[in-house]
């Protein structure tokens, strides 16, 4: 396997998992705005402010970026509304359209698990702005401390049965002077079911704006002992980012039909 792939599988495996349980298809809507004051801590909301606001992020209906690796680059795309989304790669293609995760791989290339990775990178890529997805409890944490600075940052955890890994949980810490993002902590339960406290973490410092939202142009995950944040480890790039108000067809994310169903699979 290539380089690229290693890191992404290995990212895959120690990695959150977004939303991504079996629901009738139906027409996407609009996401619902609230109000929130009565809904996001005040932290949150000025987070979302520094990132272009709730507002503007729920006009966007589709985003796309690719992962560049030379060997074999993979487009990313996801319908925001509705969450479906589609990988595109030369060796293999996989996606969600809104009942079931499936994979299009001939040739048996990819090696990794198509129900955890198939929106993986879209989900970290649109942060913060994904945790302001419905059923999510927020609650205090603890400053992150990374050379001297202090980091505010708010708990982030999932009502019972929301996704595939509802006992997940995140910490966002944000800079105190700009309000945007600057580190994401999150653990892992797909598979194993059991809560975990051993928290990894990301850095976002590389941020662009893309149709009046702002979004990182790169994230970097750093070793860690607990909160005692070390060295970077590795860093992976989005190159021809795009946010849009068009939607793609509703066959661009239908599953082909020579491609097969995946379902989750089981310790």
């Amino acid at each position: 396997m290539t380089r690229i792939t290693i890191i992404l599988l290995t990212l895959a495996i120690s990695a959150c998992k977004p939303n991504a349980k079996k629901e009738e298809t139906k027409e996407a809507e609009p996401p619902k705005m609230v109000e929130t004051s009565s809904r996001y801590p005040e932290t949150l909301s000025k987070v979302f402010d520094a990132h272009g606001g709730l507002k503007k992020w729920k006009q966007q209906r589709t985003l796309s970026f690719v992962l560049p690796n030379p060997e074999n680059p993979e487009t990313h795309t996801v319908d925001l509304w509705s969450r479906k989304d589609r990988i595109d790669a030369e060796k293999f293609t996989m996606g969600f359209d809104g009942n079931d995760i499936w994979l299009l791989d001939p040739d048996q290339n990819y090696k990794g698990d198509p129900v955890f990775y198939h929106n993986l990178m879209s989900y970290f890529y649109a942060m913060p702005f994904l945790l302001g997805d419905n059923g999510i409890v927020y609650d205090k944490t603890d400053d992150l401390v990374f050379e001297g600075k202090s980091y505010p940052g708010v708990h982030i955890s999932y009502d019972p049965g929301v996704g595939i890994s509802s006992k997940d949980e995140y910490f966002l810490h944000f800079d105190p002077d700009t309000h945007q993002m600057a580190w994401l902590g999150y653990t892992v339960t797909y598979r194993t079911g059991e809560k975990s406290d051993n928290v990894k973490w990301i850095r976002y410092d590389d941020w662009q704006n893309l149709n009046g939202v702002v979004l990182p142009k790169s994230i970097t995950w750093y070793n860690y002992e607990g909160r005692d944040i070390l060295d970077a480890r590795n860093t992976v790039s989005f190159e021809e980012a795009a946010v849009s108000t068009t939607p793609k067809p509703d066959d661009f994310y239908a599953k082909p039909e020579v491609a097969i169903v995946v379902e989750p699979k089981v310790n």
